[in-house]
């Protein structure tokens, strides 16, 4: 792929130039069926920055390249004029950076106008109009139609509510979208089935499950994953096991082969967790939607018709929908609802450095061991994991918000600051103060003793809070309570637990305080768990 600053670039001046991002990869991108091809242009740009700024997972950063290698050839294919700026093409360190990049890259192309779809981040945002600017350009910002809902509708549901809940907002699209509905009644006779879907799978384990279908890298992704091993060569992350979807038809056979082969068995087993089994019954399918390549309307209408089709109970086929049509678009909502507040917030307080464990996994805790250790080889993680695994523990200990958040943006190859950003500061470390979620999301070592056998195979005991052979969790849960008792003792939903703390023996208590003293001690100075 060429630079885009060549003489045969500079000797075309755009009437209209489309930046395409690097999560805006759909086939039907809207802009593109009004670009004329003797006229108009596409720009897009690969930057080490996208990689740097927080440190990406290198399948992360593989996928993204991949990705916009495929859309670019397919569109010069279709007689679209392509600026595509590869890693090669810095001419300085500005030019690492999308917004220098492009800055750059204006001064040839000397297009008339200028627009992009709306960023999912505002710090890519707020870069693109700077260097738009500066070249006396108005970067125009068009609405994604990927997504059902839009920001101007979420803040008007949002209005003046005092609490923005998932179910309220959840059940309002349901309706609108005509979504899982029998009339004005919910399909199945209630509109949430999540308290079926919270399965274990007991001491007999999973069993035999269909794995999930992988792509092998053709030459353009074996071009990607070879680059960012040139280019990118300290990045955390292995690139060995790299198999995801990286063009829309990928993304629509992992699509067809989840709900032919685990949506039946979704519902059920969706929050559990078995050593050695990443994919176990999940679709695998969150990176193809976060990048486009995949219309979360085929995955509900697809997983609807499973369930009229008698082949996925409603429990499935319910569950896996909250997460797209419910989930996905409420935590979008939200981001831009908030803005930059996000960043600023810590309810909590917390400031703790991110733990080395993070990044190389030498703990004896196999929970986090599993955790982490599956999300450096594949860039992949599924929600309970991330939520009540690396999650819990890093708000047990009181880790800076920024910095676990900071992690979950470049470890996980499906992370677009949209997405995560709520997701984590909200639900999983309660940073923004219940805006979000209505409580704090803690719980002892007992929790992943019943999801998970990862316990079985751990030096550390979930049931005990104080000793040698504590669970961490145990014992962070339990100062988790004390540290926070003013804060929650008598808030309605978490009232029961603190009550715990208030019984308990004043010695006990304070044997608790000292041992999450001596954790945090230790893993600040980087020692072994």
């Amino acid at each position: 792929m060429t630079p885009c600053h060549d003489e045969a670039t500079a000797a075309h001046r755009p009437r209209t130039l489309l930046i395409v991002l690097g999560d805006q990869l759909s086939p039907e991108h809207p802009v593109l069926a009004t670009l004329d091809p003797a006229q108009d242009a596409l720009w897009m740009a690969e930057v080490t920055a996208e990689s740097t700024h927080v440190p990406s997972h290198r399948a992360r950063s593989a996928l993204f390249l991949a990705a916009m290698r495929q859309f670019a050839e397919r569109r010069r294919a279709a007689g679209l004029t392509v600026h595509y700026r590869t890693f090669d093409s810095a001419q300085g360190p500005e030019q690492e950076h999308l917004g220098g990049a492009l800055e750059h890259d204006l001064a040839y192309l000397q297009p008339q106008n200028l627009c992009v779809l709306q960023p999912g981040e505002r710090r890519v945002q707020r870069g693109l109009e700077n260097a738009a600017a500066r070249h006396g350009l108005r970067l125009k910002i068009r609405e994604d139609p990927h997504f059902i809902d839009t920001p101007e509708a979420f803040g008007r549901w949002a209005g003046s509510r005092r609490e923005l809940r998932l179910e309220h907002y959840y059940r309002k699209l349901r309706r609108e979208h005509d979504v899982l509905m029998d009339g004005e009644a919910p399909a199945g006779g209630a509109w949430n089935f999540d308290a079926s879907n919270r399965g274990s799978f007991g001491r007999q384990g999973p069993g035999l499950i269909p794995e999930p279908m992988g792509f092998t890298p053709d030459a353009i992704t074996r071009g990607a994953i070879d680059d960012v091993r040139t280019h990118l060569p300290h990045l955390p992350g292995e690139l060995e096991a790299f198999d995801w979807p990286v063009t829309p038809e990928h993304a629509q056979a992992a699509l067809e082969d989840f709900i032919r082969n685990r949506l039946p068995a979704f519902g059920t087993w969706q929050d559990a967790m078995w050593t050695d089994a990443p994919w176990l019954y999940h679709a695998r399918i969150s990176a193809a939607l976060n990048l486009h390549l995949l219309d979360p309307r085929a995955a509900i209408r697809e997983a609807e018709a499973a369930w009229h089709d008698g082949h996925a109970p409603i429990e499935a086929v319910e569950g896996f929908i909250r997460q797209i049509l419910g989930w996905r678009e409420y935590v979008r909502g939200l981001y831009f609802h908030f803005g930059d507040d996000w960043h600023a917030w810590n309810a909590l307080d917390a400031h703790e450095p991110l733990p080395r464990l993070y990044w190389d996994t030498d703990t004896d805790m196999t929970c986090l061991a599993q955790a982490v250790g599956q999300t450096l080889r594949l860039g992949y993680a599924h929600h309970i994991q991330r939520l009540m695994v690396t999650g819990l523990f890093a708000q047990l200990l009181g880790v800076e918000p920024r910095a676990i958040h900071a992690w979950y943006l470049g470890i996980y190859v499906d992370a677009v600051e949209w997405v995560e950003l709520p997701n984590v500061l909200g639900m999983s470390q309660y940073a923004d103060g219940g805006r979000m979620a209505s409580k704090p999301y803690v719980a002892t070592g007992r929790y992943i003793q019943r999801m998970s056998n990862y316990c079985r195979h751990c030096r550390f005991d979930p049931g005990e809070a104080t000793g040698e052979r504590a669970c961490p969790f145990t014992t962070l849960y339990w100062d988790f309570l004390d540290r926070h008792r003013e804060r929650f003792a008598r808030h309605p939903r978490t009232a029961l637990q603190w009550k715990h703390v208030e019984r308990m023996d004043p010695e006990r208590l304070q044997q608790i305080r000292d041992r999450a003293g001596e954790l945090r001690r230790r893993l600040r100075e980087g020692d072994r768990l």
